[in-house]
């Protein structure tokens, strides 16, 4: 057994207090994890992790040890990270967690283009519309739109302006008419969506067309007798009939292009920020991070998006909508 890796195992297991996510971060299985710790508490004589069924905790052998072994792996991994980034092709595994619109609006017309640039960078991506804690969980970076990041992470944007529509079938409009303003929904059956990370049902943004209060966003709670916490899924109930939803436009953009459905209210949806790239702030990038950023970049870019010319900026919260 190489001590050093060995020994990264355990810090692994130690930062994320979990033999599944420290897993995953390390590209092994729990099993083989494990195995690895066993072997080096044996060869250390000593136990390192109180273990129970629903936690990981350090013992004092192992909090001391922990203590003594992190810097100096730090600073390896910093070494190392700046030696690939003189010469090494970018490599590895490359852990992402993005939501459900990003897979339709971003990823899925890139990532054949992006692998067949950089063999050897592997890619894991979670879809997953919650937030998730991005070193808790082992991932290298995520993507969100620009209201919803973390705090002290360094963002990047990657989309350009996003905007949202209400949309219905033409049947249910033939059924229910248009409404012409956010507060006529009151008389229309809405289709609710469950946020993942609150539970809580989303109330529906739109900001004032016209006075003093032009551009200002403010919030509905409608009703409905469908309530949903998969994007998709709303899509395909308001094709069906099942009453009115609220998408980010990329999700409905083929239904709308076919006539399945009808959007309204546009006049009080104006675009808002995009989508950013969000990563821990570090020293070092590593190089199989870099090169994903700078792709993406390079693809906004190409798609007539403006040229973002700023550094990475902190994660910062746009105004509530």
């Amino acid at each position: 057994m190489r001590d050093d890796y060995a020994l990264r195992a355990f810090r692994a297991i130690a930062e994320h207090g979990s033999f599944t996510r420290a897993a995953a971060a390390l590209d092994v299985t729990a099993s083989a994890l494990s195995q690895t710790l066993r072997q080096l508490e044996t060869q250390l004589g000593t136990r390192l992790l109180h273990r129970t069924t629903r936690r990981v905790g350090l013992t004092e052998a192992g909090h001391d040890l922990l203590q003594r072994i992190a810097p100096a792996l730090n600073e390896l991994d910093a070494a190392m990270d700046a030696l690939r980034q003189h010469g090494d092709r970018p490599a590895g595994l490359l852990r992402l967690t993005v939501p459900d619109v990003v897979t339709i609006a971003l990823l899925d017309p890139l990532l054949g283009e992006f692998m067949a640039r950089w063999p050897d960078v592997k890619l894991d991506i979670h879809v997953d519309n919650g937030l998730s804690d991005l070193i808790a969980e082992g991932f290298d970076a995520g993507i969100r739109l620009g209201e919803r990041l973390q705090r002290d992470m360094v963002a990047v944007p990657v989309s350009g302006p996003m905007r949202s529509v209400v949309v219905g079938s033409p049947d249910y409009f033939a059924r229910h008419g248009h409404p012409r303003q956010p507060r006529e929904l009151e008389a229309h059956d809405c289709i609710n969506f469950r946020q993942i990370s609150s539970r809580a049902l989303y109330r529906w943004e739109f900001a004032h067309r016209s006075g003093p209060r032009k551009g200002q966003w403010f919030e509905i709670a409608v009703n409905g007798r469908l309530t949903v916490n998969n994007i998709p899924l709303a899509v395909r109930a308001a094709c069906d009939g099942a009453g009115l939803a609220t998408v980010l436009e990329p999700f409905a953009r083929e239904a709308l292009d076919d006539g399945r459905l009808e959007s309204v209210l546009d006049d009080w949806l104006p675009p808002f920020e995009g989508f950013y790239l969000y990563y821990p702030s570090r020293f070092q990038v590593p190089p199989k991070l870099r090169v994903f950023i700078d792709f993406l970049r390079e693809r906004r870019q190409a798609a007539g998006a403006v040229p973002d010319t700023r550094p990475p900026a902190r994660a910062r919260r746009t105004p509530q909508r």
